[in-house]
């Protein structure tokens, strides 16, 4: 338990550094010209998002079973596999990423690395280490809790994304609903 402990520290330094290229690419955003969409869901994100971390530790601290290893490697090279991914995202979109919605106007999209696979590659990272990094250690019940209360914010989170890049493309786009707030 104790590695799974420090597994679930190392996501944590990851999720503060994602935090800070963030805030850094904010700033880059801001200075040229960038809007900001959906700030309503936001605060939601990162309660369940943290919410997903400690949920992992409480449940195999408070409910302790023992490592599976069927269960736990595979979920464990899913989870390096999302962190990867998520990278891959994060420096294909340089200074474009953002925890936020926010979105440079008349930017074109993005169609590299995994732009040129996926729409919106950084939400499968999403749901898959949502999915994979509590059954590393078999904390199904926030494996669970996490999908069933990530897949509505998620929805909400793509059509605010969507909207917004539609509305901010080089050339005309039709009309799109404002962003929903969560």
């Amino acid at each position: 338990m104790t590695a799974y402990t420090v597994l679930i520290l190392l996501v944590a330094a990851e999720r503060l550094a994602e935090l800070v290229v963030a805030r850094r690419n904010a700033s880059w955003s801001r200075a040229h010209g960038a809007v900001a969409y959906g700030d309503g869901h936001y605060p939601v994100m990162v309660a369940l998002h943290t919410g997903l971390l400690a949920g992992c530790l409480a449940e195999t601290w408070l409910a302790p079973r023992p490592f599976q290893p069927l269960l736990g490697w595979p979920m464990l090279a899913l989870v390096l596999g999302a962190q990867a991914l998520r990278w891959w995202c994060i420096s294909t979109l340089g200074p474009r990423w953002n925890t936020r919605v926010i979105v440079v106007p008349g930017l074109p999209l993005v169609s590299a690395g995994p732009y040129r696979l996926l729409r919106h590659p950084n939400y499968l990272a999403v749901v898959v280490e949502g999915l994979a990094l509590p059954l590393v250690h078999g904390a199904w019940l926030t494996a669970t809790g996490f999908t069933l209360l990530n897949l509505p914010l998620l929805a909400v989170r793509l059509r605010c994304e969507n909207a917004a890049l539609a509305r901010s493309a080089p050339t005309p786009a039709p009309a799109t609903p404002p962003c929903s707030t969560y």
